[in-house]
This record gives structure tokens, sequence and C-alpha cells, in this order.
């Protein structure tokens, strides 16, 4: 349990929920028309340990299980889905692929600072041309100590307050397909570093989104992620973790479709009786909780694994499992819960919650770390592998 015991953690479970429901409910409105977080916003994050609770104890953090990081997210994201956007990465990709394969020295200098956000990340793999694997183009090449980095990047979140960049770039075109790939943390201010602006999104508002441009960067060998070609591996492994964190972030949302939808249907009354009396309504309601109850059971298993062990033979797969399967959730609960309020949960301003905005904003999880097709990829590649078996029993 880290440095809470079980009573602290669930009354800072109830701490976030009222956060959100609450204070960031009431921001979002400015910023559905903005498109800027407020300073305010990341104020209350680090004044409420958003940025820290996920933390290793030596950095400064709460050293918090999995299991307790995934009901955190779980918790922030029932409101607005920028902000979950921003606090589900600050929580784990934010930090972890430093954590995990940056040198001694690089980890000794800048992971204290995320507990307060005076280091701050965005996570640059995709480009416009090629997908965000072996066919990457940005390219690195070695000149003495440093790499001159040229190149560009595309629908990369959180570049409007970032001042480091993890970037995978092409560093060996000859080499086979699994080691081409290299990582870089990039300092933001470094020369010719460029941000690029993109459109709105449709939903997730406020979450930086722009294209990245590096012309003749030098980037010192100290910067580098592992070793040269770990690139993909960095990848792969990183992406598997965080897929888990947007399943998460689906059952929040989708928990508080449910419970919002349940408070509609005792209200709404047709033809002289609420509609929860109804066996239609209640069908779609059974159907609600049966695929959240078996999505929490998906995510809840895995941090058990990784609990275990975070490079596990079945981390990937399941990770994989727990994304796919958590956006036909949200859909399944964006659409009954829309039937059920009828035309008022179509517009912007409901008395039971944001009720358009929830469903606009479980959209973007289609295409978070990758779409459902990728996680198919990903899982049969495993599942062949495995024989079709997966062991979740010890």
């Amino acid at each position: 349990m880290g440095k809470l015991s079980e009573q602290e953690f669930q009354a800072y479970l109830k701490q976030i929920r009222e956060l959100t429901e609450g204070t960031f409910d009431k921001m979002q409105k400015d910023i559905e028309v903005t498109n800027v977080f407020p300073e305010e916003f990341y104020q209350l994050g680090i004044k409420n340990n958003l940025y820290r609770c996920s933390l290793p104890t030596e950095y400064g953090g709460w050293g918090l299980s999995e299991l307790e990081i995934l009901k955190i997210q779980e918790e922030f994201s029932r409101g607005p889905g920028g902000m979950r956007m921003h606090l589900h990465y600050a929580m784990d990709l934010n930090w972890r692929p430093l954590y995990d394969f940056g040198s001694e020295e690089l980890k000794a200098e800048l992971m204290p600072g995320f507990q307060d956000r005076s280091v701050f990340t965005c996570w640059a793999v995709t480009e416009e041309t090629g997908g965000t694997g072996a066919d990457i183009a940005t390219l690195a090449v070695k000149d003495g100590d440093d790499y001159i980095i040229n190149g560009e990047k595309f629908l990369i979140s959180h570049t409007d307050c970032c001042n480091y960049a993890y970037i995978t770039v092409l560093t060996d075109p000859n080499a086979d397909k699994d080691h081409r790939l290299s990582t870089f943390m990039v300092p933001c201010d470094t020369p010719g570093y460029e941000v690029t602006p993109m459109p709105h999104m449709m939903g997730c508002r406020g979450s930086g989104h722009t294209g990245l441009k590096f012309t003749n960067m030098r980037v010192n060998k100290k910067y580098l992620l592992g070793k040269e070609g770990d690139g993909l591996h960095i990848s792969i492994h990183s992406l598997s973790v965080s897929r888990v964190h947007i399943a998460a972030s689906n059952l929040g949302m989708a928990q508080r479709m449910l419970e919002m939808s349940l408070k509609r249907a005792h209200d709404r009354v047709t033809f002289g009786k609420p509609i929860i009396e109804r066996q239609a309504i209640r069908m779609k309601i059974a159907d609600m909780a049966t695929h959240i109850h078996a999505l929490r059971t998906m995510v809840y298993d895995f941090a058990k694994d990784y609990e275990k062990d975070p490079k596990g033979e079945y981390i990937e797969e399941k990770a994989a499992m727990c994304k796919l399967f958590s956006i036909f959730v949200t859909k399944l609960c964006g659409d009954e819960m829309l039937e059920i309020f009828g035309g008022i949960g179509y517009f912007e301003d409901c008395e039971y919650g944001p009720t358009e905005r929830l469903y606009r904003d479980s959209r973007a999880m289609w295409l978070e770390e990758g779409t459902p097709t990728v996680q198919r990829i990903t899982i049969s590649r495993q599942t062949i592998k495995h024989g079709g078996q997966l062991e979740y029993l010890d």
C-alpha cells in the first residue's frame, strides 16, 4: 500500500472524486472554448498529489501499487476528458520510460522533478506519413558524442506544458526492424525543436495536441534511453502499461455513465411511470453493469500480474486485451446512456452531469495508444506465440 493505509487510500479516492466532479467539471466550461488549461488546473494537480502519488518513493513519490494507481485513474476519469488525458499521462508514461530505461545519472537529475511538475514530458512517436513502429522516418545521425536529429512528429499530446520530449527516431536504417530505432529524452529548449499547431479536437479539450518539427537538432548521448537500437522495445514496453491506464480511464467514464443513467431512469416518467420500471430499460442497465464489471475484473487482473513481474510474459497481451475491451464498454455505455436520457442527453448542459461531453471525450479512446486494429494485432501475435493459453491462474 506504499505510504498510505487502506483507510487513507480510500479517503484519497473520495478526495479525487470530489475534485473531479466539482472543481474540474466547472473549470471545463471555459476550456471547451479556449482549448487551454488554466494554471489553476496544474496547481490543483500538485496540491492534490496527482503528480507524485504514483512515483517511486526514492524520488519523492508515494510508491503506490499498480492497482492503487489504476483506481485513482478510474476516479479522475469520471471528469473532463482532456484533464483525464493529462493526469493519466502524468501518472504513468510521463516518468516511466526514464525510470525503466534512463541512465542512473539522468534519473538522479530528472526523476525528482516529476513530483511537482518541474519536469513534464510528451511522448513523440507518431508521424503523419508513417506508423508508430519500425517505419519511423525521423532520422538521428551520430556526430561524436551527439546525435543530429531531423524530422517531424504528429498528433503529440501535452506539447503546450512539457519541458522534455521522449522522441523515437531512426538511428540505423540498415538494421533489422527490431533494432532500427532509438529513444531520446530531449529538452524542449534544444535549438532546432519546434512546435507546429493543429486544429481543436472533437473532445478531450485542453490537452495540448500539436506537431513537432526537428531541424538539425543536436542532442547529447546522455539523453539516450537504454542503448542505441532499443527504441522499438522501449515503445512496446511503455505503451503496454499505458494501454491498461487507458482501460482504467474508460472504466471511470463508463461507471459515471451508468450512474447518471440510473438517476435519469428513476426521474424520467413516460405514460405515468418512471422508465426504470420498464423491462427494455432494465436490459440496458444490465448490459452496462455487466460490461463494466467484466472490464474492472480484467484491469485488476492485469494489476496483479504487473505487481508480480512488470516484464512478465503475458503483460503485453493482457494490456492490449484490456484496452480493446474497454473501448467497446464505453461505446456500449455511451450509446445506452443517450437512449435512456433521450434528447436532453445531447445538450451541453444537463442537470444529471456532462452526458454530451462524456460521449465526445470517450471517442478519443479509439485512438490513444493504438486503434482497435493495433490491439488485435498485438493480441493475435501473442496468442499464437502462447498456443492459445493465457495463464490467468497461478
